[in-house]
Protein backbone atom coordinates (compact mmCIF):
# COMPACT_ATOMS: atom_id res chain seq x y z
CA UNK A 1 0.00 0.00 0.00
CA UNK A 2 1.64 3.34 -1.38
CA UNK A 3 2.58 5.79 1.63
CA UNK A 4 1.09 9.32 1.89
CA UNK A 5 3.45 12.26 1.86
CA UNK A 6 4.62 13.66 4.37
CA UNK A 7 3.60 16.92 5.44
CA UNK A 8 6.86 18.24 6.99
CA UNK A 9 9.18 17.18 9.21
CA UNK A 10 8.30 15.02 12.09
CA UNK A 11 9.19 15.87 15.63
CA UNK A 12 10.47 12.91 18.50
CA UNK A 13 10.25 13.98 22.10
CA UNK A 14 13.32 15.20 21.91
CA UNK A 15 13.09 18.31 19.52
CA UNK A 16 11.90 21.22 20.51
CA UNK A 17 8.70 22.39 19.20
CA UNK A 18 7.95 24.96 16.60
CA UNK A 19 7.02 27.93 17.96
CA UNK A 20 3.17 28.38 17.92
CA UNK A 21 3.16 31.85 16.83
CA UNK A 22 5.64 32.74 14.56
CA UNK A 23 3.95 35.98 13.21
CA UNK A 24 2.73 37.14 16.84
CA UNK A 25 1.93 40.76 16.72
CA UNK A 26 4.32 43.43 18.18
CA UNK A 27 2.88 44.89 21.70
CA UNK A 28 1.55 48.56 21.08
CA UNK A 29 0.59 50.94 23.28
CA UNK A 30 -3.03 51.09 21.49
CA UNK A 31 -4.32 47.72 20.92
CA UNK A 32 -4.27 46.14 17.75
CA UNK A 33 -7.81 44.80 18.47
CA UNK A 34 -9.45 48.28 17.18
CA UNK A 35 -8.64 47.26 13.61
CA UNK A 36 -9.50 43.94 13.80
CA UNK A 37 -13.01 44.72 15.44
CA UNK A 38 -13.60 47.59 13.05
CA UNK A 39 -12.90 44.75 10.26
CA UNK A 40 -15.03 42.63 11.38
CA UNK A 41 -17.94 45.02 11.80
CA UNK A 42 -17.79 46.33 8.62
CA UNK A 43 -17.25 42.93 6.57
CA UNK A 44 -20.42 42.01 8.65
CA UNK A 45 -22.32 44.92 7.81
CA UNK A 46 -21.44 44.76 4.27
CA UNK A 47 -22.35 40.93 4.16
CA UNK A 48 -25.93 41.62 5.80
CA UNK A 49 -27.03 44.55 3.16
CA UNK A 50 -25.46 42.37 0.36
CA UNK A 51 -27.38 39.19 1.60
CA UNK A 52 -30.42 41.58 2.48
CA UNK A 53 -30.17 43.08 -1.35
CA UNK A 54 -30.30 39.68 -2.79
CA UNK A 55 -33.41 38.35 -1.33
CA UNK A 56 -35.25 41.10 -2.06
CA UNK A 57 -34.42 41.28 -5.59
CA UNK A 58 -34.93 37.93 -5.35
CA UNK A 59 -38.05 37.90 -4.06
CA UNK A 60 -39.75 41.04 -5.34
CA UNK A 61 -37.74 41.51 -8.39
CA UNK A 62 -36.85 45.03 -7.48
CA UNK A 63 -33.62 46.43 -5.14
CA UNK A 64 -33.23 48.54 -2.64
CA UNK A 65 -31.83 51.58 -3.88
CA UNK A 66 -29.00 52.78 -1.73
CA UNK A 67 -27.14 49.17 -1.07
CA UNK A 68 -24.51 49.78 -4.17
CA UNK A 69 -23.67 53.35 -2.38
CA UNK A 70 -22.90 52.00 0.63
CA UNK A 71 -21.37 48.81 -0.06
CA UNK A 72 -18.62 50.95 -2.15
CA UNK A 73 -18.29 53.14 0.89
CA UNK A 74 -18.03 50.36 2.94
CA UNK A 75 -15.14 48.45 1.18
CA UNK A 76 -13.28 52.17 0.93
CA UNK A 77 -13.87 51.91 4.31
CA UNK A 78 -12.17 48.45 4.86
CA UNK A 79 -9.28 48.98 2.67
CA UNK A 80 -8.36 51.90 4.67
CA UNK A 81 -9.01 50.40 8.41
CA UNK A 82 -7.00 47.08 6.36
CA UNK A 83 -4.14 49.36 5.10
CA UNK A 84 -3.88 50.87 9.17
CA UNK A 85 -3.98 47.34 10.43
CA UNK A 86 -0.97 46.62 7.98
CA UNK A 87 1.15 49.51 8.93
CA UNK A 88 0.40 49.07 12.75
CA UNK A 89 1.77 45.44 12.02
CA UNK A 90 4.34 46.48 10.13
CA UNK A 91 3.32 44.33 6.94
CA UNK A 92 2.80 47.06 4.44
CA UNK A 93 4.31 46.57 0.97
CA UNK A 94 8.02 46.69 0.66
CA UNK A 95 10.79 45.13 -1.67
CA UNK A 96 12.49 42.44 0.12
CA UNK A 97 15.67 42.92 -1.66
CA UNK A 98 16.45 46.50 -0.05
CA UNK A 99 14.25 45.64 3.12
CA UNK A 100 15.75 42.45 4.56
CA UNK A 101 19.19 43.23 2.67
CA UNK A 102 22.33 44.77 4.64
CA UNK A 103 23.51 45.20 7.74
CA UNK A 104 20.87 45.36 10.77
CA UNK A 105 21.42 48.61 11.35
CA UNK A 106 20.40 49.25 7.75
CA UNK A 107 17.55 47.69 7.89
CA UNK A 108 16.50 49.39 11.29
CA UNK A 109 17.29 52.98 8.97
CA UNK A 110 14.89 52.07 6.54
CA UNK A 111 12.18 50.55 8.47
CA UNK A 112 12.39 54.14 10.28
CA UNK A 113 12.37 55.62 6.96
CA UNK A 114 9.43 53.96 5.60
CA UNK A 115 7.69 54.21 8.67
CA UNK A 116 7.99 57.80 8.75
CA UNK A 117 7.38 58.85 4.86
CA UNK A 118 4.10 56.78 5.81
CA UNK A 119 3.06 59.15 8.75
CA UNK A 120 3.84 61.69 6.37
CA UNK A 121 1.52 61.01 3.34
CA UNK A 122 -1.44 59.87 5.41
CA UNK A 123 -1.37 63.26 7.64
CA UNK A 124 -1.09 64.85 3.62
CA UNK A 125 -3.80 63.05 3.07
CA UNK A 126 -5.79 64.07 6.38
CA UNK A 127 -5.01 67.65 6.42
CA UNK A 128 -6.12 67.66 2.29
CA UNK A 129 -9.33 65.83 2.59
CA UNK A 130 -10.66 67.84 5.35
CA UNK A 131 -10.96 70.73 3.13
CA UNK A 132 -12.58 68.45 0.70
CA UNK A 133 -15.37 67.43 3.28
CA UNK A 134 -15.11 71.12 4.49
CA UNK A 135 -16.79 71.69 0.80
CA UNK A 136 -18.96 68.76 0.64
CA UNK A 137 -20.37 70.07 3.83
CA UNK A 138 -20.76 74.27 2.51
CA UNK A 139 -21.70 73.77 -1.01
CA UNK A 140 -24.36 71.03 0.39
CA UNK A 141 -23.13 68.44 -2.01
CA UNK A 142 -25.50 65.07 -1.60
CA UNK A 143 -24.41 61.55 -2.76
CA UNK A 144 -25.54 60.63 -6.50
CA UNK A 145 -27.15 57.41 -5.57
CA UNK A 146 -29.47 58.40 -2.83
CA UNK A 147 -29.14 62.26 -1.92
CA UNK A 148 -27.65 61.63 1.14
CA UNK A 149 -25.04 64.43 2.42
CA UNK A 150 -21.53 63.39 0.55
CA UNK A 151 -19.64 64.72 3.84
CA UNK A 152 -21.49 61.59 5.69
CA UNK A 153 -19.19 59.42 3.59
CA UNK A 154 -16.07 61.49 2.90
CA UNK A 155 -15.77 62.58 6.53
CA UNK A 156 -13.98 59.26 7.42
CA UNK A 157 -11.02 59.72 4.79
CA UNK A 158 -9.30 62.41 6.92
CA UNK A 159 -10.31 60.25 10.03
CA UNK A 160 -8.79 57.69 9.02
CA UNK A 161 -5.66 58.89 7.46
CA UNK A 162 -5.09 60.02 10.68
CA UNK A 163 -5.27 56.83 12.29
CA UNK A 164 -2.81 55.31 10.10
CA UNK A 165 -0.33 58.11 10.21
CA UNK A 166 -0.57 57.46 14.46
CA UNK A 167 -0.01 54.22 13.70
CA UNK A 168 3.30 54.92 11.59
CA UNK A 169 4.70 56.98 13.92
CA UNK A 170 4.12 54.36 16.41
CA UNK A 171 5.92 52.43 14.06
CA UNK A 172 8.07 54.51 13.45
CA UNK A 173 8.93 55.09 17.16
CA UNK A 174 8.77 51.42 17.85
CA UNK A 175 11.51 50.92 15.37
CA UNK A 176 13.72 53.87 16.93
CA UNK A 177 13.65 51.92 20.11
CA UNK A 178 14.52 48.61 19.07
CA UNK A 179 17.35 50.50 16.97
CA UNK A 180 18.52 52.36 19.88
CA UNK A 181 18.64 48.66 22.00
CA UNK A 182 20.90 47.17 18.87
Amino acid sequence: MPQPPESGPLLDAASPAPDPTPDADEPTRVPLAIEDWLTVIVMAVLALITFANVLVRYFTNSSFAWTEEFSVFLMIVLALIGGCAAVARDRHIRIEYFAEGGSPRRRTRLAQFGALMVALLFLLIAVLSVRVVWDDYRYGETSPGIGVPQWWYSIWLPVISLGIALRALGLFMRRRRQGRGA
